[in-house]
């Protein structure tokens, strides 16, 4: 879970999401969700949002 989280910190601040422990998975969850991927299948997941941060970093913070 979580894996790709440690790349994420800039686009997290540019969308004004502050990761706790308390909110992590929900995160997860919803990242999973945006992406189209099934949750915990991180590697699937992180190949996607990096796909679409190059793409465009800014929308998908806003997503």
């Amino acid at each position: 879970m979580t894996c790709y989280f440690r790349h994420l910190q800039q686009t997290f601040k540019k969308a004004g999401i502050e990761v706790t422990k308390e909110n992590k998975r929900k995160i997860d969850t919803m990242i999973h969700k945006i992406v189209g991927v099934g949750y915990k299948n991180c590697p699937a997941a992180w190949r996607e949002v990096k796909r679409r941060i190059v793409e465009d970093e800014e929308s998908f913070a806003l997503s």
